[in-house]
């Protein structure tokens, strides 16, 4: 579906961009790849490992929209992937947080509508569903702008959709990476805010490939969830340390203590499929009626139960602490 086709990743020089543009470039032979992002000094890295004739990278800013709507010229496929991540730091910084996740996301809203890209696709996460931080409220406001999108751009032939998934093992500031740094540098315990605490855990190379997947799947409107295992934070402890010793530092500003994918008040929109879960727009589109029980590939979903929500904490699937350990060997 991408041969000969032109796709731009706004904060491409992250890790989902990173690992989607090089499983892009296995699979298929696209027109251009375009990176657009802030940082030049991490498109200069990744230039070094991508520099296929295909690869163009764009200095610019999700807050900038003119620049937007350059760069997505000729445009086939679009993920927006560029967000201000990090919850304390949008607990101190919160205009900061709210220019480049909300008005950052209707600037590729709209350029994406003016230059006709036909699909798109934006990356939410977990703490946008019932948020109790900036951050979750941001991306559940950036969801928002990017369903009603599908309404605002008329007959033009542009989808909308969003895919939310939970931690990404082993990302970038991750809790994986920086659990590592302590051990190394000889810490005999780990830092952890609760002990009940839960969390979704999602390999990056099962992000990408659900991203792919719903590339193929959507209509427009959709938010895409995938089915993911959750794990305890202390079994996480105990899979990366040979003692399993930790120590309680107390929540941090806007942190919860289990994340929600799918909440109860949004069950009576949400279909299960067999690998994932859709939450169909509550909104309708005024020349559009999807039928979104089946998708693009032919896959038939069920609603689910009035009561149902997707729950860190009381998800059928956990993860085991050798479970996890063979997850964290292969990041």
């Amino acid at each position: 579906m991408f041969n000969n086709k032109s796709v731009l990743i706004t904060g491409g020089t992250g890790s989902f961009g990173q690992k989607f543009v090089d499983i892009l470039l296995q699979r298929y032979k696209p027109a251009r790849v375009i990176i657009f992002s802030r940082d030049e000094l991490k498109q200069y890295e990744m230039q070094q490992r991508f520099n296929q004739p295909c690869m163009r990278y764009f200095l610019g800013d999700v807050r900038d929209r003119e620049r937007l709507e350059f760069a997505t010229r000729d445009v086939d496929y679009c993920i927006h992937a560029a967000a201000l991540k990090q919850v304390p730091a949008a607990e101190y910084n919160p205009m900061e947080c709210i220019r480049t996740n909300i008005n950052g996301a209707e600037n590729v809203t709209h350029a994406c509508m003016v230059n006709q890209v036909r699909r798109v696709i934006a990356l939410s996460t977990d703490k946008a569903a019932n948020p109790v931080n900036l951050y979750g409220a941001t991306k559940l406001a950036s969801d928002k702008l990017f369903i009603a999108a599908n309404n605002i751009v008329g007959k033009r032939p542009t989808r909308f959709s969003v895919v939310r998934y939970g931690n990404v093992l082993g990302s970038r500031g991750s809790v994986v990476p920086f659990f590592r740094e302590l051990l190394a540098r000889g810490e005999e315990s780990l830092p952890v805010t609760h002990e009940e605490m839960t969390r979704f855990w999602i390999t990056l190379e099962q992000g990408v490939e659900f991203v792919f997947r719903s590339f193929e799947r959507m209509q427009g409107g959709e938010i895409f969830v995938p089915r993911i295992p959750s794990a305890k934070i202390t079994d996480l402890v105990q899979a990366m340390s040979d003692n399993g010793a930790y120590r309680l530092v107390g929540m941090r500003p806007g942190e919860k203590l289990h994340e929600i994918m799918v909440p109860e008040e949004m069950a009576h929109h949400t279909l299960a499929f067999d690998d994932h879960f859709v939450i169909a727009p509550p909104i309708s589109f005024f020349d559009k009626d999807n039928d979104y029980t089946t998708n693009k590939l032919g896959e038939c979903g069920q609603p689910v139960t009035d009561r149902f929500e997707y729950h860190s904490g009381t998800n059928p699937d956990f993860l085991s602490v050798e479970e996890l350990r063979e997850l964290v060997a292969t990041v």
